[in-house]
């Protein structure tokens, strides 16, 4: 059996850069696909939530997890602040994973 030791916690918005998500994920690349596809009924489909501005990568899915309950509990500035410190234009991310 092989283990899966790529997680993604990752930051997603739409357009204006108005509306945010956070997610977690084992497949980085399919799961952006499928929110820009509208393929996921719910909050990201709603308000079309689908540019990929922020993510992390975890080889344990336990600290991928408790990264993004950590993370859904901030305040909207400081999620700003993590995008704008390593995406500061908001670029699309989703091209170059």
């Amino acid at each position: 059996m092989t283990w899966n030791s790529n997680y993604f916690v990752y930051i997603i918005t739409n357009w204006n850069n108005s509306v945010t998500y956070i997610g977690v994920t084992n497949n980085l690349k399919r799961r952006i696909y499928e929110h820009k596809n509208r393929d996921i009924d719910g909050f990201t489909k709603k308000y079309n939530v689908n540019k990929l501005v922020y993510y992390e990568h975890f080889s344990n899915i336990e600290f991928a997890i408790i990264r993004e309950k950590q993370m859904k509990k901030w305040k909207r500035q400081w999620k700003n602040e993590l995008v704008e410190k390593e995406n500061p234009n908001w670029d699309n991310l989703y091209e170059i994973i």
